[in-house]
């Protein structure tokens, strides 16, 4: 299995095999071999930086000559006209560097910035922000390790690092116990420590899943708020609990007053402006 560097670096070749291809030939012809020179990315809008040190990599993968100099680092808040960073090099590697480098911070400081608001508006409750495999494809390490810049908590990485047994899964396997006791003798047989998660669509369902025990967290899909309440009670803090389904900035606060211990939010990283910002000469 790859780890994160190695996806990183898979993502990166992608990035500039389709933006380079043989040559950024706007570059090659305006721009003497040996110009030196520096620039420097602005911020354009208030939000969440993410992705500074992947932008010290993309600079560095397109010449390690380059010097970096960092103002503001990752999960900082940061204000219209803020400098982020300066890089100082060859000028033909800075600017062929540029646009892979803010495609990639952009949407990572867009994820940072909402997840903050998100978590945000759990202030004062012991409720986390989670978020999910609504990834953008190749950049879920980028995005996860951004939600996490932005004050909220990463879920399972994929389908590898923890068992997630959701609604199709239970209806296939027979019910919710069967479903249960395959999870448990699989970790056995194969010798994995997963952690075991199971989504319930009412409160006998969670009573089905205490009687039968053996998981870390259960999943209250598509509960309103007063039924929340009730399953968190239930729970009586036995296993983790978690919320998704249906749940907006607007009626975030509501399901975490329940006592919910994680909610999860697709929107962190499927529905995100990316925040602006530019990379200038000076």
């Amino acid at each position: 299995m790859k780890t994160k560097e190695e996806l990183i670096d898979d993502l990166l070749d992608l990035a500039f095999a389709e933006d380079l291809g043989d040559g950024d030939h706007t570059t090659l012809s305006t721009i003497p071999e040996d110009a030196m020179g520096r620039s420097r990315l602005i911020i354009k809008e208030d939000g969440i930086l993410s992705g500074v040190k992947v932008a010290e990599k993309v600079l560095h993968r397109v010449d390690p000559s380059i010097k970096m100099n960092v103002m503001i680092g990752d999960g900082a808040e940061v204000k219209k006209g803020d400098v982020a960073f300066t890089a100082e090099g060859p000028v033909r590697s800075l600017l062929i560097a540029e646009r892979t480098m803010l495609n990639i911070m952009q949407r990572m400081s867009g994820v940072a910035t909402m997840t903050r608001r998100y978590q945000d508006e759990l202030k004062g409750l012991h409720t986390r922000v989670l978020d999910t495999r609504k990834t953008t494809p190749g950049m879920r390490m980028l995005e996860k390790e951004a939600v996490e810049a932005g004050g909220g908590t990463n879920h399972r990485i994929g389908l590898f690092d923890m068992i997630l047994i959701k609604d199709n899964h239970i209806d296939f396997a027979g019910g919710i116990e069967k479903a249960i006791s395959r999870a448990q003798q699989y970790c056995k047989d194969s010798g994995k420590d997963l952690k075991i998660e199971v989504e319930v669509r009412s409160l006998d369902d969670i009573r089905r899943v205490l009687a039968h025990g053996g998981v870390d967290r259960i999943m209250f899909d598509n509960f309103t708020p007063e039924l929340t309440r009730e399953a968190v009670k239930l729970v009586d803090g036995k296993v983790e609990t978690e919320s998704s389904g249906g749940i907006t900035l607007e009626n975030l606060r509501a399901y975490g007053e329940t006592g919910v211990d994680f909610i999860s939010v697709g929107a962190l990283t499927h529905s995100v402006k990316g925040l602006d910002m530019s990379f200038k000469a000076f």
